[in-house]
């Protein structure tokens, strides 16, 4: 009849008539209505409209409402956007983003005899023909696969992808179709197909979820669910004759629940092929769906060929309202008492293996002020590896505005754990000091020397303590630890001249191995960045071709430009992943560098005895960064820094200070020799003699006699680009050591870090 209407269900009492605003919009259409869906259908807007299919017309209108300023309430109106004429007479359509599109929604609509016609929105795209065509059926379309799943005459359901259908031979008759198919084009064919055996009454596909990926098909005497590729995954013989269905989502996983109405006036829901619920209609069904409606969740709405439309629930009528009754039941206080002793366990355990002695003395954080300010926020820094569950932290209003920050250092516990001693470890450090022996358990006190610290050895001047271990850049905290608490310890005791020392050789081989290390990653990251960069283009040429051919009225072969396609996107994803991989070792890198180098800090400032400030000026010189970024790593920050000490403060003469420094932007380099020849003559003239000092006056090296074991390199010009080869100089350098006595311990604990497998082990030699 063409009557077209819009309903607002709200919640009535079984005793109160329907209210008359409840249907929003009455329209004639001047034909008969076949279908009705709504989408994104129009391209310049991305509200829903409504597209109505009429026997030779096809209607998108806009459904807008107005605030009633009267008691006659709300005014809806429905405006047309535009419509196509049909050539053909239509039997049923479809709608989705065909294609893989996004934000829009296209119309398939299927014609009495067999055509199936595209329309992007306003756009009439193409129209194709199917195979051995006689009378049509359901028609469905699939997301996940981009197809069409159809039946056929021949009982069969068959599956065509879009892409097959964009480039098949176009026909304005079926007998044209076959006809070209024979002679030239590609001719259409289906991506599968599978017998039912019998008529089929409708196709659902559901979309909601990725857990219901299956093809539902009801069909005259049984019940289908198959699989995307048309395999079946179950199937359900019926009793009745069915009218309507409907699969929808199921609270267990792994299942569907679907509603089966029957010419018996039945609702019957199904979880796969199991009856779990039966309700009596009043009428027969044609089309039921599960709705939420304001104050009206989960309804089953059910419209029947008569024009009878009913939203039900199933089951009495709920308590909206009023809590439900709970069963009172008697406690059983040895099981309560039993589960609260196992979780009591349980937390001791999780407190023991997690928390230690040390981190309760710093799980307090007390801030004082005099005035008040308004929402202060205190910010956590940590370096990596290390972390924090929650970096910042707004507290209550206290003190005058300004930043304050303060810097303590964490348990050593937090990054250490005991294991066995290793007797032949490929790094070792000795640091000296000139004062008789100690305990380690005085110099570590409490828990913590039970657990790490406490050795038997052999005591035997002069005093030195050996650091090893299997990874060269883990051993600088637990040298740190060890030099700051001997310091804290003799402090106490009133000892004013005691001094840590180290007499080399300055472990520059091994230190250089871990700048390589990362400058390697850096230089992989930029070609993984290099290579994506031109896959990805490639990928969009790729892309712009096929949408041309697709959109072409007489679309040509694809030439292999989908396999083409495919590969590129495999090898930008293959890419992505080595890309992201190789940041995260770089990550690691940049940390075990900071590590190595804190360590040959720690052994320059022993070395030469430097003073606070000197330290703090190295530091800045060889750790100008907290992290690498792509713009600025840490070679080349390096670099700079140190070409400005030896041109300044460690220079050869005084004439030759006072060099102003190039402005050029800071790369990264080819390589890392430049940078290892100048931290090598950094060291040199360190032990030289050089004094650290960043003010302007001249400093002339003075001649002091140079540790025993250590010998001077020849010193090249800084400027100079070609230099004799830094593994000579290197080596002259620190191959000489100071002969020494071995003592062996009689037993030690040792020390590791959680993320390696290396261990540490501090020894009395």
């Amino acid at each position: 009849m063409g009557m077209l209407r819009i309903f607002s269900p709200h919640p009535a009492k079984p005793d109160e008539q329907t209210e008359a605003d409840a249907q929003l919009l009455e329209v004639q259409l001047p034909d008969p209505i076949i279908q009705v869906e709504m989408g994104e259908f129009v391209s310049c807007s991305e509200l829903l409209h409504l597209a109505v299919l009429h026997p030779r017309k096809l209607s998108v209108y806009a459904v807008s409402g107005t605030a009633g300023n009267v008691e006659h309430g709300d005014q809806y109106q429905l405006r047309l956007v535009y419509e196509h004429s049909l050539q053909r007479t239509a039997c049923n359509m479809t709608y989705g983003p065909f294609g893989g599109v996004t934000g829009h929604h296209f119309i398939c609509i299927q014609s009495m005899d067999g055509m199936l016609m595209f329309f992007e929105q306003e756009t009439y795209a193409f129209g194709r023909f199917l195979p051995g065509f006689l009378l049509p059926g359901p028609l469905s379309y699939c997301i996940r696969t981009d197809s069409f799943i159809t039946v056929s005459s021949t009982r069969q359901v068959e599956c065509y992808r879009y892409e097959t259908l964009a480039v098949a031979t176009d026909a304005d008759t079926r007998q044209d179709s076959d006809q070209q198919s024979k002679s030239s084009g590609k001719r259409l064919t289906a991506d599968w197909t599978l017998v039912l055996g019998e008529e089929a009454l409708d196709i659902c596909v559901p979309n909601t979820s990725s857990v219901m990926s299956s093809i539902f098909v009801l069909g005259e005497r049984n019940f289908f669910c198959l699989k995307d590729n048309g395999q079946i995954r179950f199937m359900k013989k019926l009793e009745f004759n069915p009218s309507c269905f409907l699969p929808y989502g199921s609270v267990s996983e792994g299942s569907t629940n679907i509603l089966m109405c029957n010419h018996n006036n039945m609702l019957l829901v199904y979880q796969d092929v199991t009856l779990k619920w039966a309700s009596q209609l009043s009428c027969v069904p044609v089309a039921v769906r599960v709705a939420n409606f304001p104050e009206l969740k989960g309804l089953v709405v059910t419209l029947s060929s008569d024009g009878h439309l009913q939203c039900s629930y199933m089951g009495t009528d709920p308590s909206f309202f009023t809590a439900p009754k709970v069963d009172a039941r008697e406690v059983n206080y040895d099981e309560v008492d039993t589960e609260m002793k196992m979780l009591q366990k349980v937390i001791r355990e999780a407190t023991k293996t997690q928390v230690c002695p040390e981190c309760v003395l710093y799980s307090q954080v007390k801030i004082k002020n005099r005035g008040a300010v308004h929402s202060p926020k205190m910010t956590v820094c940590v370096q990596p590896p290390l972390g924090v569950t929650q970096d910042q932290f707004v507290l209550d209003s206290i003190g005058i505005p300004r930043v304050s920050q303060c810097k303590f250092n964490l348990p050593l516990r937090l990054v250490c754990y005991p294991s066995s001693a290793i007797k032949n470890a490929k790094y070792k450090i000795t640091v000296d000091t000139n004062k008789p022996p100690v305990n380690l358990s005085e110099v570590f006190p409490g828990r913590l020397s039970v657990v790490l610290y406490v050795f038997h050895f052999l005591i035997i001047a002069p005093t030195r303590y050996r650091i090893q271990s299997e990874s060269f850049e883990d051993i600088w905290l637990v040298a740190k630890e060890l030099v700051q608490r001997f310091d804290r310890h003799f402090a106490s005791l009133g000892v004013k001249d005691f001094r840590n020392s180290f007499t080399g050789p300055i472990p520059l081989p091994e230190f250089f191995e871990t700048v390589d290390h990362h400058f390697e990653l850096r230089v992989n990251a930029q070609k993984y960045q290099d290579l994506l960069s031109e896959r990805a283009v490639q990928f969009r040429a790729i892309q712009r071709r096929l949408l041309t051919r697709f959109k072409d009225k007489t679309p040509g072969p694809l030439q292999n430009l989908d396999t083409l396609m495919e590969g590129t996107y495999r090898q930008v994803i293959a890419l992505a992943d080595a890309a992201e991989d190789n940041r995260e070792r770089l990550i690691q890198a940049f940390t075990r560098l900071r590590s190595a180098t804190h360590l040959l800090i720690l052994l320059l400032s022993l070395w030469q005895g430097l003073s606070s400030e000197q330290t703090a000026i190295l530091e800045a010189t060889l750790l100008p960064l907290l992290q690498d970024t792509p713009q600025l790593g840490w070679e080349e920050s390096v670099d700079a820094a140190v070409s400005h000490l030896l041109k300044t403060c460690l220079s050869r003469s005084p004439k030759d200070q006072a060099i102003s420094l190039s402005t050029g932007l800071l790369t990264i380099p080819k390589d890392t020799s430049r940078l290892k020849k100048h931290i090598t003559l950094l060291c040199d003239r360190l032990g030289k003699g050089g004094r650290l000092s960043l003010s302007s006056e001249a400093n002339v090296p003075t001649t002091i006699m140079m540790p025993v074991g250590c010998e001077s390199i020849p010193e090249p010009i800084v400027e100079q680009e070609e230099e004799p080869p830094l593994q000579q100089d290197s080596a002259k350098y620190i191959k000489k050591k100071q002969p020494s006595k071995r003592i062996k311990s009689k037993s030690g604990k040792t020390c590791g870090c959680p993320n390696t497998s290396e261990s540490l082990t501090v020894a009395l030699i």
